[in-house]
């Protein structure tokens, strides 16, 4: 038979996701997010959990499970080419909002997926660009907002990035994962 609601290797659910922290961009009456800067200038996380939530009743009327957002590094660099995908240069207010943002989805029945873990600088060569930063500064500045949310309990998925930290790749990086 066919493989219905599981994988058939490893017994997991299959599940729809949908790219785009700034909205859906499936059909022409979906709704358009703001940045994620924009969302931050707000510094109001009830408007940003209600906005959300709506966000999330529109992944569920198209049966869309998971959000591959919101992205959450820190502003590392002005020319960055996802700078509009991340909140801030400040922790916490990363934090902050990446939680209210996925707190929203949730109560909506749906998830986010925080991203890029971790330290996603440049777009250009981003599988060749080495992140080097030393141990403290990644856990203080650049994963504090990822473990804000995680443990809020408010997301069950992260997206790792495709640069290498300090001479490994993200995704390959067992003490970073």
């Amino acid at each position: 038979g066919g493989l219905s609601n599981s994988s058939h290797y490893l017994d997991t659910p299959i599940a729809a996701t949908a790219d785009g922290p700034n909205g859906l961009h499936i059909a022409e009456k979906t709704m358009m997010m703001p940045i994620e800067t924009g969302i931050a200038a707000t510094w109001n996380k009830n408007l940003i959990k209600n906005l959300f939530y709506n966000e999330g009743l529109e992944l569920q009327y198209y049966k869309i499970d998971t959000l591959l957002g919101p992205g959450l590094n820190i502003h590392r660099h002005p020319l960055c080419g996802r700078n509009f995908e991340y909140y801030s240069e400040d922790p916490y207010l990363s934090g902050m909002m990446t939680i209210a943002t996925t707190a929203g989805l949730k109560e909506a029945g749906v998830w986010g997926t925080i991203k890029h873990f971790a330290l996603n600088n440049q777009e250009t060569e981003r599988t060749e660009m080495n992140s080097v930063c030393s141990e403290r500064a990644i856990r203080e500045i650049y994963l504090k907002a990822f473990e804000m949310t995680i443990k809020e309990n408010t997301v069950i998925s992260v997206m790792t990035s495709s640069n290498i930290i300090n001479e490994l790749y993200a995704a390959s990086n067992y003490d970073l994962v």
